[in-house]
């Protein structure tokens, strides 16, 4: 039997886990990596990108979607260094991400080869795992490594540097095979302590008035189910933090809606203040979803669940602390909770009453704001006809800037599960356009939906071209205001309007995208938009829509800081 070549090897391995797509972009030291991919009958796609970046989103929204681990490769040098986003939102995310590039000859090092770069150091404080293999008999074993580093405990991303002359080298075929489990996430889960679940369960059923706070985890553990069935049980008003939203139905009766500063409104800072029990679960409790550690206050007690131990009692002196899966986590506290609520305490709080009151009042915040026909357009008119426009099973990927805080506060998903997707880890410009290709890619039989700023359309315009070459049926929506509105918005409020270099000229972005094929739309007046939606939306392929829409300096969007 012949024995494989090292990049035969590496397309051998991530078969072997169930790899699908592969989202790269090409270079001098890849060749031979390619070359295998040329050759070999493996059932993977690659997608070219237009931008290592770019490669790095799809993959991450890919792995968001579809529960597998994302792949992402690029070349040595610069391609290494344009992969770097990607990987860390990825990984702060908890989101597994593979990330391979290519590198120079291992025998050329410290030689000045063109392109030559430490990878290993530069990838080490940004990945969960990190690797350089040095040989080509290491390549099964780092493979299996990294994935087992992304998907078990706390999920996150990995990078492998393989160098050129390793992609040649021989490689034992009997030592090319897979732990199935690990191409998944989250695997092998753990549960928590059963004392620990009984402590928790007992001050759940006898508090007053309990109020749940989902991060993240919830969605990315496949928790939501667990989840409802416990907030049903004590009818425990549900908030989410932006990463959390999904975790359950938008338009459940217990869901009261976002909390933090990013997305939240008073409404909904009144319900965690009225708690006497917090549980967080699947959230770090960070500064954005907590307005600072302000909601809940220091003297609320704090029930926390979440997969990483340096989480729990990071910010508030917690009760009861389980570092555990959020799935199982959940049903152990339903399982614990439900004999106990027959002597549940007579004053307690139904939730689904202070979850309604919240998104009354978020409601006709939103109806009076979208109702405007003032020019330019309200983003809160996009939201709110996106809302009646999209089906359910729908994935929005909205930008960190101006989208963020009014997608956050008003996109409602009728489904729990991952309908919502924005970066908010380390919030970079040029996401969604290239993650709702991800997403396509991972569920090409929903609506994706890319909501991006004028000024995250100049950092990934030229994936345009990688949607029109698959002929991915997105719909993109470029809220148009010729600023960075969120560093305007903020000299506004915090540097007595002292704008400085955060305006630009206004691009005419249907134009730029109908010079890709994209077919595209402008729209200025309120009064076209739902027409302009609603046909971009029929379109049997690639869609975007200019709205000349409100700065966010002018806005009142749902961001603390700004509304005071």
């Amino acid at each position: 039997m012949e024995q494989p070549n090292g990049a035969e090897a590496m397309v051998r391995m991530l078969q072997a886990y169930g790899v699908k797509h592969i989202f790269g972009l090409c270079g001098d030291t890849s060749l031979p990596f390619y070359d295998a991919l040329y050759r070999l009958d493996h059932g993977m796609q690659h997608v070219l990108t237009r931008d290592e970046r770019s490669a790095g989103y799809m993959a991450d929204a890919y792995a968001r979607v579809t529960g597998k681990v994302g792949v992402c490769e690029g070349p040595s040098g610069g391609g290494a260094t344009y992969l770097l986003p990607g990987l860390v939102e990825a990984n702060e995310s908890s989101i597994p991400v593979l990330g391979i590039t290519s590198d120079v000859a291992v025998g050329s090092r410290g030689r000045y080869p063109l392109t030559e770069l430490d990878q290993e150091a530069l990838y080490r404080p940004l990945t969960k795992w990190n690797r350089t293999i040095d040989r080509a008999d290491q390549i099964p074993g780092m493979v299996r490594a990294a994935f087992r580093a992304m998907t078990s405990g706390k999920p996150g991303a990995a990078h492998l540097c393989f160098p050129y002359d390793v992609m040649k080298q021989a490689v034992d075929g009997s030592d090319i095979w897979a732990q199935p489990e690990h191409g998944r996430f989250p695997a092998m889960r753990y549960a928590p302590d059963p004392a620990d679940v009984s402590r928790a369960a007992a001050i759940l059923a006898e508090a007053r008035c309990p109020v749940i706070i989902c991060g993240g985890g919830v969605v990315i553990a496949d928790a939501c189910e667990a989840l409802r069935t416990l907030a049903e049980s004590l009818r425990a008003a549900v908030c989410v933090t932006v990463s959390g939203q999904g975790s359950l139905a938008d338009t459940h009766p217990l869901n009261a809606g976002v909390v933090g500063s990013n997305g939240g409104i008073p409404a909904t800072r009144d319900v965690v203040a009225a708690a006497d029990v917090v549980l967080f679960i699947g959230c770090r409790a960070g500064s954005t979803s907590t307005e600072h550690w302000r909601f809940p206050s220091r003297d609320t007690l704090i029930l926390h669940v979440d997969i990483d131990p340096m989480v729990v009692g990071a910010n508030y002196r917690t009760e009861v602390g389980m570092v555990s899966d959020a799935r199982l986590a959940l049903q152990a506290l339903a399982t614990e909770v439900a004999p106990r609520l027959a002597r549940r305490r007579a004053d307690a709080v139904d939730g689904a009453t202070l979850a309604a009151k919240a998104r009354a009042a978020r409601a006709a915040q939103l109806d009076g704001l979208a109702a405007s026909s003032e020019r330019p357009i309200r983003p809160e008119r996009v939201v709110k006809t996106l809302n009646r426009l999209l089906p359910d099973d729908a994935i929005v990927c909205a930008d960190p800037g101006t989208p963020c805080p009014y997608f956050s506060a008003y996109y409602d998903a009728a489904r729990p599960g991952r309908h919502f997707i924005t970066n908010r880890a380390h919030g970079a410009l040029g996401y969604s356009m290239s993650a709702a290709l991800g997403a396509w890619f991972g569920r090409p039989g929903s609506k994706c939906v890319s909501v991006m700023g004028d000024g995250s359309f100049g950092f990934t315009v030229g994936e345009l071209e990688t949607i029109v070459r698959h002929k991915a049926p997105l719909l993109m929506v470029v809220l148009s205001n010729s600023v960075y509105g969120w560093i305007k918005a903020s000299q506004k409020a915090g540097y007595d309007q002292r704008y400085y270099s955060v305006d630009f000229n206004r691009t005419d972005h249907a134009r730029v995208a109908e010079a890709y094929g994209v077919k595209a739309w402008r729209v200025e007046d309120p009064a076209g938009l739902e027409s302009a939606l609603r046909a971009a939306m029929e379109h049997d392929g690639p869609a975007l829509v200019d709205v000349v829409a409100q700065p966010l300096q002018d806005a009142a969007a749902p961001v603390s800081q700004w509304m005071g």
